[in-house]
């Protein structure tokens, strides 16, 4: 697979974008195994843009391998500078059913506006973190959300 061909413009961005990240992948001595070759292909799948550091004195085979990885991963070399190798490639879009089966739902913020019983005050505002596995009941309290309760003629029709 050949590497991605980027104009300089856009390595500028990307070295501009890469430069708060640290090393997602370490290069040790044994250098570019396949493990190690999976594991930056799992990296680039998840974060995109990614740096690697090279545990190697060897500038040459620092500058090969960053030629290597971009060329059997499909990725364009960003940068590279020291013992760190700048690897770029575009996220794979998910499919729009796709979805991961152990998903849960994430925690979320919401706001619960509490109204005075005499209507001459504010009203009370605040802001609650809810799991996943929560829900807001009427009064504004946080409950344990319950399972949907199914009857046993509903679960003997479907199966």
């Amino acid at each position: 697979m050949p590497a991605i061909q980027l104009t300089p413009a856009q390595r500028k961005d990307k070295r501009a974008d890469a430069h708060h990240l640290n090393p997602v992948v370490m290069i040790g001595g044994d250098g570019l195994t396949p493990a190690v070759t999976k594991e930056i292909d799992a990296a680039l799948n998840a974060h995109g843009l990614i740096k690697v550091r090279v545990f190697s004195d060897d500038r040459a085979a620092r500058e090969g391998m960053l030629l290597i990885l971009a060329d059997q991963l499909s990725a364009a070399p960003i940068q590279h500078i020291g013992k760190l190798l700048v690897l770029w490639r575009p996220i794979p879009e998910k499919e729009a059913g796709e979805r991961d089966e152990d998903a849960k739902p994430g925690p979320r913020v919401v706001k619960i506006v509490k109204f005075s019983k005499s209507g001459n005050h504010r009203p009370q505002v605040k802001k609650v973190n809810v799991l996943g596995n929560q829900r807001v009941a009427q009064g504004g309290e946080i409950k344990r959300a319950k399972r949907k309760m199914t009857s046993a003629k509903k679960a003997a029709q479907s199966n």
